[in-house]
Formats: C-alpha cells, sequence, structure tokens
C-alpha cells in the first residue's frame, strides 16, 4: 500500500524487536565468542537512534544498507541466500530491502517496471486487517484474520509464477496516539459482527489514529504449479463447457505456468468411437493439431501404428520430444506432416478417458525442440482427473440437451403440466428402487375448459392440384418437344407411338386433374418414355443436349418436376412457420393471464388446442373469470394472426387466402395423455363428441346453402347454446371497438353432419391494417375491460 493516509496506522520502520531479540539472546548465551559478536552489533546500533524510533520515509533505507545488513545478519543466513526466497519489508509498504540473492534475481527478471503487489487485495480489507493487528497485538486479543496470500511476478520467459507469501510479524508493535479510542469488550463484538462494514471499523479505529513500528520478513514459496491446478479447476467448474475462446486462451496460460513452456500452445480433439474418428470440437474455438484444417478424420490414416496404439488403444500420454525426427521416421504419416505445417518441435497427446472409453485428447504443443518429454509428462497426471471430470460432465449435458430438444420438440408435455409428470416420474423411481413393479401411469386432468383455433388456407387442395397440374403439362411437353425432334431425323413409327400417348395425357390432364393422374403419369415416363430417351441419347447425338436438359429439370428422387409444387410447398410451410412463432410469441403473455395447457400443429394452417381448469393447477385458484379472459385473447390473437397471414405475402408472386375459426365447447371434460401417441386426447365417450366436431367443423355448411362456414377475410365462432353467442357478441362488440374487427356479423345455423347436429355460428369481418399486427406497447385489454365487457 502505498498511501497509508486512510489507514489506521502510522507505519514507521524501527529494529526495537531487532534488538530486543538480539539482546535477549546475548543475555541467554554461553558462548564467549557469540556474546561479543552481539555485543558488537547492538554497541554499532547505538549509533543509529533513529533505527530505534523509527523512520518514517522508505527511501531513506537506502542510507542504511550496511547498517541494516549488519542488524539482520543472524535472519538471514548468507548459507542460504540462493535458495530461500526472502526480504525485510517495512509493514504495510511496497517496500522491500535485505533481499537474498534468490529474491532480488527473480525481482530483477521480472523487469524495470514491475510493481510488487498482493494479488487481489481490497483496499477495505487492508484497513480492517490493521484494526485486527491493533487488537490482537495491542489488546491480546486471538481474532483470526489469516488468509493466502499471493504475489504474481513474470519470469526472464514471461511466464507469470505464483508465490505464496508468509509474513513474519514478530518484530512489530502497536502505540496508541492521542487520537485512538479505547477499545472495550463490547466494541469488539460489534465489530466481530459487522466484518465487511469499514465505516464501522473507521469509527472506532480512525485514519492514522495508531502507529505500528517494526518491520516483517517476507518468506516467498513458489507454488506455480499448484495454483495453475487450481486456477485450471475453479476455470472448469465455472464454465458449461470447453469451447469459449476466452477459456482457450485461460487454458493456454494455466498450462504455460505449469510447464514453464511460454510458447506452450493447447489443443482439443474429439473422438468418435463408433467410427473410430477424431473430430473437432462442435461450433468451438478450441485449436486442434492433430486435425490441423480439417474438421475431422480417420484415426487410422492420422496416425502410425505406434501413436494409435498408444493413444487410443492403451490410452496412454503419446509424447513426441522432437517432431522433425518423428517425421523422418514417418514420412508419409498425416500427423508428422501437420505438426510440421503448424510449426510445432515438441507435443504431447493425452487421452481423456471415462472409464475404458476414450472421449477426447488433449494436446500440448511447443515450437521448441524437447520442451515437451516423457519426465514432465508426468505433470499432467496432477491435473487430468479436472479434465476428465469436465468433459464427463460437458458429454452428460449434451446428453440432457439432447434429450430435451427431443422432448420439446417431438412431445406435448407443455410446461405448465410438466410438475404432474415430474410427480408421476418420482413415484415411478422410488418403486424402481424399493424393488416394486413400476408402470408409468396416464395422466389425466377433469373438469377442464377446452379452447380451440384455426387458421387455414382457403383451397389449399385446389391449389396444390393446380400446382401438380402445372408441373406435369410442363413434363410433358419436354418430352413431346424431345419426340418431335427425333421424329424429324428418324421418323419411325415407335416414336409416333410414344408421342401419341403423350399428347393424350395432355389434353386429359389439362380438362381435369383426378387422383390417379399422377401415379398414371409416372408409370407412362418409367416404362415407355424414360427408356426411350435413354436410346434416344445413344442414337441421335443431336439430342444429347435436350435430353440432359430434360433430365435435369426432374426430380431425381420422384423422376417428375417439382418446381411448381416446390413453390406452393415452400410457400405454405414458410406461411405455417411465422404463423406457428407468432402464436408461440403471444402465447407467453396468455399463460400470465393464468397458467393453461397449449398445443399447436401445422397442416395448411396452424390449429391449436388449449385446456384450462382447476386440477392443471392445483398451486393457483382457477376462476371462470380466467377463462373469459383467454376466450378474449384467442379471438384477439385469431384477428392479428389474420393480418400477419397477408403481411408475410407481401411482394410474393404467388397469393393464398386464409379463413379461421373458432370452436367454443361450454362444458367441461376429461382429457388423458396417451403414452402410446405422446400426447393429450379427449378422455371417455361423451368427451369424444368435442373431437368429433373438431374435426369436421371446417367442412360444414351454413343450413339451407352450399357454402362454407368458414370464408376468407372472415373469422366464424362455432357454438351450440345461446349463452355463447351473447358472450361472444360481447368480445365482438368490444373488438370492433378497438378496429380488430369489422361490422359485418352474421348468425348462421350450420348443416348438420355426421355425428353433429344443432350447431350455430357468428361470422364477422376482420379489419386488415396497413402495418404488422398491434405491438406489446400499444393499447392492451386490461382486467378492468374484461369486467367491462362481462357485465
Amino acid at each position: 500500500m502505498e498511501d497509508l493516509q486512510e489507514f489506521p496506522l502510522q507505519v514507521k520502520l524501527s529494529f526495537a524487536k531487532v534488538l530486543e531479540m538480539l539482546k535477549k539472546r546475548m543475555h541467554q548465551s554461553q558462548n564467549e565468542v557469540t556474546k561479543n559478536y552481539l555485543k558488537s552489533i547492538l554497541d554499532y546500533a547505538e549509533s543509529f537512534p533513529e533505527l530505534i524510533n523509527g523512520i518514517e520515509d522508505p527511501e531513506k533505507i537506502d542510507e542504511y544498507q550496511e547498517i541494516l545488513s549488519t542488524l539482520l545478519d543472524n535472519l538471514f543466513p548468507a548459507a542460504l541466500t540462493k535458495n530461500e526466497i526472502k526480504a525485510a519489508t517495512i509493514p504495510f509498504k511496497n517496500k522491500i530491502f535485505n533481499p537474498t540473492r534468490r529474491f532480488a534475481s527473480i525481482i530483477e527478471d521480472a523487469g524495470e517496471d514491475f510493481d510488487l503487489t498482493i494479488r487481489n487485495l481490497d483496499p477495505n480489507y487492508s484497513y480492517i486487517i490493521g484494526c485486527v493487528i491493533i487488537l490482537n497485538s495491542y489488546y491480546n486479543y486471538d481474532i483470526d484474520f489469516k488468509r493466502p496470500m499471493f504475489y504474481e511476478i513474470p519470469d526472464k520467459n514471461g511466464v507469470i509464477r505464483t508465490y505464496r507469501a508468509s509474513m513474519n510479524a514478530d518484530f512489530t508493535f502497536c502505540e496508541p496516539t492521542e487520537n485512538s479510542i479505547e477499545i472495550t469488550q463490547e466494541i469488539v463484538d460489534k465489530l466481530i459482527e459487522n466484518g465487511d462494514n469499514v465505516d464501522l471499523w473507521k469509527e472506532y479505529f480512525p485514519p492514522q489514529s495508531w502507529i505500528l513500528k517494526g518491520l516483517t520478513i517476507l518468506n516467498l514459496t513458489d507454488v506455480t504449479v499448484d495454483d495453475s491446478i487450481s486456477d485450471l479447476k475453479s476455470t472448469l467448474l465455472s464454465k458449461r463447457n470447453l469451447k469459449q475462446g476466452s477459456t482457450a486462451k485461460q487454458f493456454q496460460s494455466i498450462f504455460s505456468s505449469i510447464f514453464n513452456i511460454p510458447d506452450l500452445r493447447v489443443g482439443f480433439t474429439e473422438f468418435d468411437k463408433e467410427e473410430d474418428y477424431f473430430k473437432r470440437m462442435s461450433g468451438g474455438d478450441a485449436a486442434s493439431f492433430i486435425l490441423n484444417e480439417e474438421t475431422r478424420s480417420d484415426c487410422r490414416q492420422s496416425m502410425c501404428d505406434c501413436s494409435y496404439n498408444t493413444l487410443i488403444h492403451d490410452k496412454k500420454y503419446f509424447v513426441i520430444p522432437d517432431v522433425e525426427d518423428y517425421a523422418k521416421k514417418n514420412e508419409n504419416e498425416v500427423l508428422a506432416q501437420n505438426l510440421l505445417k503448424q510449426d510445432i518441435k515438441s507435443c504431447m497427446l493425452a487421452p481423456i478417458t471415462m472409464g475404458n472409453e476414450l472421449l477426447a485428447v488433449l494436446e500440448l504443443v511447443s515450437s521448441k525442440r524437447n520442451s515437451l518429454h516423457s519426465l514432465n509428462a508426468t505433470k499432467l497426471d496432477d491435473v487430468m482427473p479436472y479434465i476428465i471430470s469436465t468433459v464427463e460432465r460437458k458429454k452428460f449435458e449434451e446428453e440432457n440437451r439432447i434429450k430435451a430438444v427431443i422432448q420439446n420438440e417431438c412431445t406435448s408435455i407443455h410446461p405448465s403440466v410438466l410438475w404432474i409428470f415430474e410427480e408421476e416420474a418420482k413415484r415411478f423411481i422410488s418403486n424402481q428402487n424399493e424393488g416394486k413393479f413400476a408402470a408409468f401411469k396416464d395422466i389425466a386432468f377433469e373438469d377442464v375448459y377446452p379452447l380451440y383455433g384455426q387458421i387455414d388456407i382457403v383451397g389449399s387442395s385446389d391449389e396444390r392440384n393446380k400446382a401438380i397440374q402445372q408441373d406435369i403439362l410442363i413434363q410433358l411437353e419436354l418430352v413431346h418437344g424431345i419426340l418431335e425432334l427425333a421424329l424429324e431425323s428418324n421418323p419411325i413409327p415407335i416414336y409416333e407411338q410414344v408421342k401419341f400417348r403423350i399428347q393424350e395425357f395432355t389434353e386429359e390432364i389439362k380438362e381435369r386433374l383426378n387422383a390417379n393422374s399422377e401415379s398414371e403419369v409416372f408409370a407412362l415416363l418409367q416404362e415407355e418414355v424414360n427408356p426411350l430417351l435413354s436410346h434416344l441419347n445413344t442414337k441421335i447425338p443431336e439430342l444429347k443436349r435436350e435430353i440432359d436438359n430434360y433430365k435435369k429439370s426432374i426430380n431425381k428422387d420422384t423422376g417428375l418436376i417439382y418446381r411448381n409444387r416446390k413453390n406452393y410447398d415452400d410457400k405454405v410451410q414458410l406461411i405455417n412457420q411465422n404463423l406457428a412463432t407468432f402464436l408461440d410469441r403471444k402465447q407467453q403473455e396468455a399463460q400470465q393471464i393464468f397458467p393453461h395447457y397449449f398445443e399447436r400443429y401445422k397442416t395448411d394452417g396452424v390449429d391449436h388446442n388449449i385446456y384450462i381448469g382447476a386440477s392443471m393447477t392445483p398451486k393457483e385458484k382457477f376462476n371462470k373469470v380466467y377463462l373469459y379472459n383467454l376466450r378474449l385473447w384467442q379471438l384477439c390473437t385469431m384477428c392479428e394472426m389474420e393480418n400477419h397471414f397477408y403481411h408475410k405475402q407481401e411482394g410474393i408472386e404467388l397469393q393464398l387466402d386464409a379463413a379461421s375459426l373458432i370452436l367454443v365447447f361450454s362444458t367441461t371434460l376429461s382429457i388423458r395423455y396417451r403414452m402410446d401417441e405422446k400426447k393429450f386426447d379427449v378422455d371417455g365417450t361423451y368427451n369424444a363428441r368435442y373431437e368429433i366436431i373438431k374435426k369436421r367443423i371446417d367442412k360444414a355448411l351454413v343450413k339451407g346453402t352450399d357454402e362454407r362456414i368458414t370464408q376468407k377475410g372472415k373469422i366464424a365462432i362455432i357454438y351450440s347454446q345461446d349463452a355463447d353467442a351473447e358472450e361472444y357478441t360481447r368480445y365482438i362488440k368490444y373488438l370492433q371497438r378497438k378496429d380488430y374487427l369489422g361490422s359485418e356479423i352474421e348468425y348462421l345455423e350450420l348443416e348438420d353432419v355426421q355425428g353433429v347436429v344443432g350447431l350455430k355460428a357468428i361470422r364477422v369481418n376482420v379489419l386488415y391494417t396497413s402495418k404488422l399486427p398491434r405491438s406489446n406497447d400499444e393499447e392492451t385489454i386490461t382486467y378492468e375491460d374484461l369486467m367491462e365487457i362481462l357485465d
């Protein structure tokens, strides 16, 4: 600490305690030679009273070099000066004197600009240490405040060495000033309870209120390897994986300190047991010196038999002290050439194993010959357990992540109902542990309210058939053109006959595309056209260009042109993905209303199911107000999805239309998670009626007409009870006021469909805006709004 103005102690260099020790030894010694020697030192010290009273200015020390060395001669034996890392210091000041030869050499190698400071020392903590020293030395308390102190000092090669500091304060003592405060046991108890409150400590130990006289003896111990291993453990524990660039730099610095090699580089290569391949870490920044610029490589091709057997079969360290000599002995080996290309002169490859399974290879390399060898390879023995543990954890986390993705993408366990699955899983595991019969029971929820909605592409079947028709006609036209050229070159009957068949199919497809048209055309192409084209390709060379162009235009997997159909399918897929993403985002808002089960799936549009009820959320009290709020949210969201549907088609040539519906089901039902289908479904015969309505409702007709209930630009709300109509009429009026819905409202009855009778509908037009659906920053539906609607 350079600035001690904000410190409880006035620090002065004093040899009073050292002289006390020398006097005591002189009186206790029976040896006349020793007595005379010590007396001469004490007599010599009397000529310098300032060394006893105390020197405040650290720079004055240089004036007393000779006397300081003499007084400390007993504490600094000359025989140990080349071995011990030791020096005298002024307490709490960054000033050392009388260093051993080894200490002086270490500081000299660090460079002129190096500043010797304790690592991570908090000034507030230093202030409190000063106060505790007063309590312990003056008031004779025994308060433990010691903690490890470390210095980080670069050596002449720039490698950071770590030294643990040991301070001997036997030659110091404290004195109060007129500004000091008498400390009682009550104050000490209060201070200990508030060990981190520096302001409180300053209240009882004001700055400069005490004097500390004496000197301290500083001993350093090189703990670079131990500290580096500790840093490595901390790094591995704090990082979730080994692929971050900052971690790679930390590894390089840590291993460089452990091996004392300035240019040491660290690499990491994963091992694929199934294919016996080395591969670069997925998505990572870690270097791979085995692979160099490759992303993966066959192990047998990458290594010689010796390196392969040592590293992969025996799972032992493989060390190459001299890469150039190794390369000469293994001229054609890929590993040797890869190492030379990367300016590597010595290397060490360490297998990372779990049990008997090789997971990866740790690579240490240097640009200097013999820097890495079989003797210093043993340093890895201390660090490999931590690296292996981290790689095991990474592998475990990756497997869990894969399972989580599969669960998220391939099953329907929504977070809102995960709690009951976890309870059942705990019961299942408990039965297994106790040796009982363990079976995962079906998960069921009773008395839940269902909500169903869908937004479908209008006339999707017609549009898809139209795209298929266009592709077939294009393909038939191409074949027809080739046959005409063939007839001009060589008019034989078989060409004429196949051409006639093509014309026949063309006229039929133009008139009408039926369910068998595509398969019939495919059979014609496979059985008659393709063999003929193969013949023409060799018989009439002039047709090769046209035939090649034809083959390029068809899909290799199906043998058919897939241009318009692909355009349509891609468009539908893109729209569906946008709608699904939009609905997922809106659904997160809906969960804030009340936790509920939600699922959605994509067909020619996006459908969604919602279930809400008391049985699904036992920790929260359910009220039907939440159901009403969710119904209003659903209607509002469907309006926004309609807008989203059309905005996402702006600038696209193929324009599609959408029609939306909502099914209102006022009575509760039970749902059960089907283990075989991995999804929730209604439970029981009575509840099955709901599923029947869902599957058939979008094709229902308005009573007495041939008009489908779902129409583009409108939302159809299907219901069976008049109370539902009244409820949704209020919602519609509210959304009309919010400019979501228009004024065209129809109250309709539906034709009976198989198994479903007595349904009615409200149909209302959607208002489309010139911008994307309303953002969260705009006015949203509040609880007060809902209460106003329901009144």
